[in-house]
């Protein structure tokens, strides 16, 4: 599965953990201002916002995991299986596939403000991209540097939900991770303190027994109180190298490693761990076999193109000798 974060010292950052047990071979992809996106029941859009994230470029078309625009508005799909319902195409709205949602907010909008208002007439439509590729089941936190959202297509309907955690994973809907919060609001950053029964005492014996309870499964569930905990008591400064290291171990804090979590004749991992400076355009990353830190720069890219700019992953682990 799957955790994406929000999060703000001096600059805003964004990005996700990608779990699974296969790789698409995905790549850092930059779409620039006039690369034209022909959405299905849409038409096209020549012109538009530049964005940055992981994609899988399949056609040419580039099927984003994650991404930020250069107005720093950020997205990411996760995998929501058993509960996105996908509907048929309505007259009066705005008919979106599944993977043509990201691009289609963040083509357009450059706040939740913004996003919110696109989101009031927006159908995710069942279309897949291809025979060979179908929809995946997913929903999506939206965040820019001041609020996140969560956006899921349920039978009910399509919900829009403020996410005060910033933070989303898995199943199930989202609505339940936040409630599932309140079974952890004992636990604390600081010292534990004796409340077992007035007049009994009992004295900790350990540093950081006031968190106890906060889990430490690979499940959805309890992947988002490890990262919702992890982050919201997170202590850091203001500055990039402290900043960008801050937000990987909160990833990390969440991380799968191989062994852990089978799924068939295969085992679940963290594939890649991303992290956007929304503000700078800068996309870093890390990946399963190689913990050194790789970034891309979107203003460095040729903004006005239309072509795709393509950069594979760093996956061969480097080490530093120092003798």
């Amino acid at each position: 599965m799957c955790t994406a974060a929000s999060f703000k010292t001096k600059d805003h950052y964004f990005g996700r953990n990608l779990d699974l047990e296969f790789s698409y071979n995905e790549t850092v992809t930059v779409t620039p201002r006039n690369y034209p996106f022909d959405f299905r029941k849409m038409g096209p859009l020549h012109s538009h916002y530049a964005m940055i994230g992981m994609a899988y470029v399949q056609d040419n078309y580039p099927l984003y995991y994650d991404c930020t625009n250069e107005m720093g508005l950020s997205m990411a799909g996760l995998n929501f299986p058993g509960f996105a319902d996908y509907k048929d195409e309505v007259s009066n709205k705005d008919n979106i596939a599944p993977f043509e949602f990201i691009p289609w907010v963040l083509a357009q909008c450059k706040s939740i403000a913004e996003a919110r208002a696109l989101l009031m007439n927006i159908n995710i439509a069942k279309i897949n991209f291809s025979e060979q590729l179908p929809a995946s089941p997913l929903h999506w936190i939206i965040a820019d540097r001041d609020e996140a959202i969560v956006v899921e297509s349920l039978k009910e309907g399509l919900k829009v939900y403020d996410d005060p955690a910033k933070i989303l994973t898995n199943n199930p809907p989202f609505d339940y991770h936040m409630l599932n919060l309140a079974n952890y609001l004992n636990c604390t950053r600081e010292e534990a303190v004796n409340r077992f029964a007035d007049g009994f005492e009992l004295t900790p014996f350990s540093r950081g027994m006031g968190s106890i309870g906060i889990p430490g499964d690979l499940s959805s569930a309890s992947r988002f109180v490890k990262a919702a905990f992890t982050l919201l008591n997170s202590d850091c400064k203001d500055d990039e190298q402290e900043s960008v290291s801050q937000f990987f171990h909160i990833l990390g804090s969440v991380a799968q490693q191989k062994g852990c979590c089978r799924v068939g004749h295969a085992f679940e991992y963290t594939i890649y761990s991303s992290c956007c400076n929304t503000d700078k355009g800068i996309y870093y990353y890390t990946t399963y076999n190689n913990s050194r830190i790789s970034a891309v720069d979107l203003r460095k890219t040729d903004l006005g193109s239309a072509e795709l700019s393509i950069f594979p992953l760093v996956t061969d682990m480097q080490v530093n000798f120092q003798n």
